[in-house]
């Protein structure tokens, strides 16, 4: 089985890296993939596409079974989550299961076909923000149908994200290497910092 844990990565935190160390204990998979999403697909500011990858590569080499999967920076249009779980159930030919944080459960069920997702893949979703995983699911019609899609991990939270780096660039919330990157680079300046 592989992992795979979408999203910005606007820049990999250590909070990314606590998922990837929490799931692998927790998890019989032989690889966890962070897959990031293009800056084709949404409106709020990224970095761009390169700097973001360089990051996650610069973490990544540090752990065993740890890849980036470029899937999505490689789309010219955004295809939605579970036509990327297609083909990387293709592409490598086993299991799949999806990270996500329980906020996400909030506004899962406008995700593009997420019927076939909850049919098809295992979704690990992790404590965040204190949502009631449990109480979220069975009070949303979608999610409730598919029950058993769900492995609930509601023990784990932290409190680090993307969004509080930017705000603060609290040099403690990203490895080392990612924060020299953005100093080099002059990410997160400016329009970033929201």
């Amino acid at each position: 089985m592989k992992i795979v844990f979408g999203g910005a990565f606007n820049p990999i935190t250590i909070a990314h890296i606590k998922v990837y160390e929490y799931i692998m204990k927790k998890m019989e998979a032989d690889q966890f993939l962070f897959l990031p999403v293009s800056s084709a697909y949404t409106k709020s500011e990224l970095a761009s596409n390169y700097h973001r990858v360089n990051m996650l590569e610069l973490v990544a080499c540090k752990y065993d079974n740890l890849g980036i999967c470029k899937l999505e920076i490689d789309d010219t249009d955004y295809l939605g989550t579970y036509q990327s779980l297609i083909r990387l159930s293709d592409k490598y030919n086993c299991d799949i299961s999806f990270v996500i944080g329980a906020d996400n459960l909030l506004y899962m069920d406008k995700w593009i076909n997420i019927e076939g997702i909850l049919r098809e893949f295992k979704i690990i979703v992790l404590g965040r923000n204190g949502v009631d995983i449990r109480k979220t699911i069975s009070l949303n019609p979608t999610l409730s149908k598919h029950l058993d899609s769900f492995i609930i991990f509601d023990d784990f939270n932290i409190e680090v994200s993307s969004t509080s780096f930017r705000k603060t660039m609290d040099r403690s919330q990203v490895d080392p290497d990612v924060y020299e990157y953005i100093q080099k680079n002059e990410l997160y300046r400016g329009d970033y910092n929201v």
